[in-house]
């Protein structure tokens, strides 16, 4: 691992930072009273912050960095191709190398016919142009009411005015006048929130059918496509009864509705398979990458559309694109991590070894006395906390109280571990050794166990009525 020690104390780089930096997702006037943790370095699985603790990283960064930390192949392709082309546009009838054997190994990789890629520079940006293409798609098939794209609540696509509202989170749709019109949310699979006494096969089918229920009451021929993660991530990994997905897709296909997959977490190896929908069992019309497609080293997203979509938005002139569409340094970045994953078989060393070793551990944390549930699917998993598990209750307090409790513990001991309300997340890299593993376990349970401690001590210890 390479240090910088160079740097100012922590306290002055955090005043700076509070000073000048405004970050996401943040209450700025108490994360500057706190002071962010300043992270300096990272190598394979671990980062290291400006005090020098070595902190392992239950969540890859966002969800992206598959390959993990310190990839210098990954650094050399950024360089090279920053030495050759840094920078060009795809605009004008004009290309690059990059972008082309990129797109081609992105259909290499890719299921069935998905062979055809729009670029973008984040998975928020690609589903902006999901919103654009679905709808140009039907008016150019002589079906413009088809304008309506269904989603979930609870589900998350990105934070611009189109990903947003995409995504099914009422506190973003709180601020800056959203949802966007023509976006419709049904409810989410989340048995173990939302199941009441049906069994989790029975809600799997109730909550599918939920879309064709959508579908008959905006209209058939109002309806464009439906939106979603195989597994929702940012949402609380929540894991869908095996019933759901069939469900979604035999409706999706009577009714003649684009289905469109979010892979910006479940994408390239995070769920054993090169892609979510692969491990669910179904293969979309259109795609969203992001994330992992560059392990995090570069942003870059977009959309790998079927050959049927492809065709249609090809014969008319798509009035739409980025400035970085296909930037050529994140295009030489993100086909390398592609190398990687292949030459390396890291999506095989998902599925056949390190996510059955952590779905065994991770399992085992249920049987914790603040744990309802522990769902997995390959390196994507959550638990659920609880004051009662049998009963499923929540926590009497502000929905959030008890995760975030448990997740500065988390962060006390040196393990980045999320919390979702009050679930508890973690999406760890994939090249992560089952002796990190049994480190990210261990300190879990340790944070586990101090943040249960604390709830009591804060009377929170209390089931809601």
């Amino acid at each position: 691992m390479t240090i910088i020690t160079n740097h100012m104390p922590t306290a002055e780089l955090q005043k700076l930072d509070a000073a000048h930096h405004m970050h996401p997702f943040s209450t700025q006037n108490e994360l500057a009273a706190k002071g962010a943790r300043v992270i300096t370095s990272a190598d394979g699985v671990w980062i290291q912050d400006s005090e020098g603790n070595k902190i392992i990283d239950g969540m890859a960064g966002l969800w992206c960095v598959n390959v993990g930390y310190g990839r210098d192949r990954l650094v050399q392709a950024a360089a090279r191709q920053m030495a050759e082309l840094p920078y060009y546009n795809t605009f004008f009838m004009t290309t690059h190398v990059p972008a082309i054997a990129l797109s081609q190994k992105l259909a290499e990789v890719a299921p069935g016919d998905l062979n055809h890629v729009f670029y973008a520079g984040s998975g928020s940006e690609a589903n902006d142009t999901n919103i654009r293409m679905v709808r140009t798609y039907w008016a150019e098939k002589g079906k413009p009411t088809k304008k309506i794209i269904i989603s979930r609540k609870n589900a998350y696509h990105g934070s611009t005015l189109g990903g947003a509202s995409l995504g099914g989170m009422g506190g973003m749709h709180a601020q800056g006048g959203l949802p966007i019109p023509d976006v419709y949310h049904i409810d989410q699979p989340n048995w173990w929130a939302e199941g009441g006494d049906m069994s989790p096969e029975e809600f799997g089918l109730e909550r599918a059918r939920q879309l064709e229920q959508a579908i008959h009451d905006l209209g058939e021929d109002n309806v464009a496509a439906f939106i979603a993660e195989p597994v929702q991530g940012a949402g609380g990994v929540i894991v869908p009864p095996e019933t759901y997905w069939p469900e979604i897709k035999r409706i999706c296909d009577k009714y003649e509705i684009l289905l469109i997959a979010d892979e910006v977490i479940c994408g390239f190896g995070r769920t054993g398979n090169w892609f979510g929908s692969e491990t669910v069992g179904w293969t979309p019309d259109i795609m969203t990458i992001a994330k992992g497609l560059s392990s995090g080293y570069q942003p870059i997203g977009g959309s790998i559309v079927n050959d049927e979509v492809a065709s249609v938005i090809g014969a008319c002139e798509f009035n739409h694109g980025y400035t970085y569409n296909a930037h050529p340094v994140a295009a030489a970045v993100a086909l390398e991590n592609i190398n990687i994953l292949q030459e390396e078989k890291v999506v095989e060393y998902v599925r056949d070894d390190i996510a059955p070793y952590l779905k065994q551990k991770w399992e085992a944390l249920a049987d914790h006395p603040m744990v309802g549930e522990a769902k997995i699917v390959g390196m994507m998993g959550s638990i659920a906390l609880t004051p009662h598990k049998e009963s499923r209750a929540k926590f009497a307090a502000d929905a959030g109280s008890v995760g975030y409790i448990c997740r500065e513990r988390c962060f006390a001991n040196n393990l980045i571990m999320r919390h979702v309300g009050d679930r508890m997340i973690i999406s760890p890299p994939l090249v992560i050794t089952r002796a990190e593993v049994d480190v990210l376990i261990e300190r879990a349970v340790k944070s586990l166990d101090e943040g249960m401690a604390r709830v009591k001590d804060a009377g929170l210890w209390e089931a809601a009525n």
